[in-house]
């Protein structure tokens, strides 16, 4: 919650009570980066590279704030956010992705995150997003998604409610299941 106390360190002023954050991302500089970052804007940072890491840190303290990386190394960064709400139901989460999807972020909102966007997000980025009263909505994208990318936003979508399973995507979306294959193994389209 926002309050009108400034907690100073650093270069820059956070306008928040509890300014504790935990960052997840399992790539190192990136990670060194934005905890820098963070850090210079007013932030009580601890990182984490992994789940398990992000889980030890929640254990030694919930934060008021985090941002996580949805694809991390050992697993998906929705299970350290489904941890923080069962312990601090209030946390403001944004959570980092490389592989943006509707279904996912979607999940992420579900399961408590204020907002999702997509690496690469510089820190400014990520401190508007975590300080956004509710009622502010955020402003609209100067490049919106191309028509291919609404396709392969969908097609992720349907991949994701069959589990990922290939086969059963393809019968849903009555398509060859190679050419599916050949769809997901590729970036998404801009």
């Amino acid at each position: 919650m926002l309050t009108e106390q400034m907690a100073e360190t650093g270069q820059g002023q956070v306008p928040v009570e509890d300014a504790s954050l935990l960052l997840v991302d399992d790539d190192r500089p990136f990670l060194q980066r934005m905890s820098r970052a963070l850090e210079q804007r007013g932030f009580s940072v601890t990182t984490a590279e992994s789940i398990a890491e992000g889980l030890t840190a929640l254990r030694a303290g919930a934060p008021a704030h985090a941002v996580v990386d949805m694809r991390l190394a050992d697993g998906n960064g929705l299970d350290v956010i489904a941890a923080l709400q069962d312990v601090r139901p209030d946390a403001r989460v944004v959570v980092l992705t490389g592989y943006g999807n509707i279904a996912t972020a979607v999940t992420a909102v579900k399961l408590g995150a204020i907002d999702y966007l997509a690496k690469p997000a510089d820190a400014d980025e990520v401190v508007a997003a975590l300080l956004r009263q509710a009622d502010e909505r955020p402003e609209p994208p100067e490049n919106p998604m191309s028509a291919d990318r609404v396709r392969w936003e969908h097609i992720q979508r349907i991949y994701e409610l069959c589990d990922r399973n290939v086969s059963e995507t393809a019968r849903r979306l009555s398509m060859h299941r190679r050419t599916l294959q050949r769809i997901l193994a590729k970036r998404a389209p801009r």
